[in-house]
């Protein structure tokens, strides 16, 4: 039998579909499940997106341009413009999702054994692009008591190699929802001026901020060719299934090397592109129900995780996730036993353990990532369905033990 590649076996499982099998043997058992386990929001799709679809009048299903089509690059840019982001159409090729827009951005600017260093813990996924670009990713870690605040100058600076191309950052953050300030995001051009590396900004959560206003990197000044924006319609419009998003540069070069990749692929999905554009053309205050909406889901999660005994969770400062420390002793044997060997009334609740986002051994063990993408009811249920689940679990820590005796005291 022929052998699997070298890439193939080094590809990682995805952290937040992983436990997929369990889940469905659950409900199969009659279980209700309540899926904390991956950003893939409950609020409609905007109506005038899907019957744009329903009512093209497409005769031919043709491919479009291999960037796009024009019109609605054209619609892009002056959605960008609210954002103070300057661009031309021409600055912006358009993806098969955001997933397609880091995998160009990695093979447009970096080669085999390159580095890119990305704060951790980080999007699961950037695991499995880099692994596909035959790219390697070094870590710096962020702790959850400051909120998984940027690290020091100092900290990106130790892990500056000789094969140091570019720093990633994803602005709001997934998985743990932190907004980065103007200010950590100045440390950032800092580094990339002096090192002359690449900065990939994912700013597929612009739209949900809670604490602040976005800054995004295209705007920092001096990085015009240093800045690759990677874009999506997925969170924002809740199309995660049209598979749209956006490659945005001002460096000429990095947008000749995408076009290459992209006429490779020949083009990004038609259809979807009409549903995205008719999405720039929602009124500008369609967002703000949306956000109060996820800001008091936010709000019920983190204060219902932070009253479990020996639960912390910082509050986010942006995106629909959080990022909670439980007293227990291995985040995926715990996620697994919820969904194998738990309930509460017939209920429980998965979660992606932590240990995915991060590439360092042995962090995030005790640290599990929710997405507050159901109502507030049900993330209520949810928080209890955990609450009764760490109470029974046989591999709680000592600090579950503390804390129950602290409140009893």
């Amino acid at each position: 039998m022929p052998e699997i590649s070298q890439r193939g076996q080094h590809m990682p499982p995805s952290p937040i579909r992983k436990l997929v099998p369990y889940a469905e043997a659950a409900k199969k058992k009659g279980i209700k499940v309540y899926h904390l386990n991956i950003g893939q929001p409950d609020i409609e799709t905007p109506q005038p997106m899907l019957d744009a679809v329903r009512h093209s009048e497409l005769k031919i299903l043709e491919y479009s341009h291999s960037a796009g089509n024009e019109s609605y690059r054209r619609k892009l840019v002056h959605y960008y413009e609210r954002f103070n982001i300057q661009v031309n159409y021409q600055q912006i090729i358009v993806t098969t999702g955001g997933s397609e827009a880091i995998l160009f951005g990695f093979m447009a600017c970096l080669d085999a054994g390159d580095e890119v260093i990305v704060p951790e813990p980080f999007y699961a996924n950037y695991n499995g692009f880099a692994v596909a670009a035959g790219v390697t990713i070094r870590t710096i870690t962020a702790d959850i008591e400051s909120g998984f605040a940027l690290p020091a100058m100092e900290a990106f600076e130790k892990a500056i190699t000789p094969r140091t191309r570019a720093i990633l950052i994803c602005n709001p953050n997934n998985p743990t929802g932190y907004l980065y300030s103007k200010e950590e995001l100045e440390v950032l051009r800092q580094l990339c001026l002096k090192h002359n590396l690449y900065l990939f900004a994912d700013e597929a959560y612009r739209e949900f901020c809670y604490i602040g206003r976005h800054f995004s990197a295209m705007n920092l000044e001096g990085m015009d060719n240093h800045v690759i924006l990677m874009d999506t319609i997925s969170k924002r419009y809740s199309a995660c299934g049209a598979r749209i998003g956006a490659l945005v540069s001002k460096n000429q070069q990095v947008l000749d090397t995408v076009m290459k990749f992209a006429q490779a692929r020949l083009s990004p999905p038609s259809l979807a592109q009409i549903a995205g554009e008719a999405g720039v053309d929602l009124p500008v205050d369609y967002f703000d129900g949306i956000k109060a909406e996820y800001l008091s889901r936010r709000n019920v999660l983190v204060e219902k995780l932070n009253s479990i005994p020996g639960v912390f969770c910082p509050a986010p400062g942006g995106a629909f996730y959080a990022m909670a420390r439980l007293p227990i002793d291995d985040a995926d044997l715990f996620c697994q036993w919820l969904l194998e060997d738990f309930a509460y009334e017939q209920q429980t609740v998965m979660m992606a353990p932590g240990t995915g986002f991060y590439a360092t051994p042995g962090l995030g063990r005790q640290e599990v990532r929710l997405a507050y993408v159901l109502n507030k009811e049900d993330i209520a249920k949810a928080m209890l369905c955990l609450e009764k689940a760490l109470e029974s679990y046989p591999g709680r820590t000592a600090a579950i033990t503390a804390a129950r005796a602290a409140n009893q005291g």
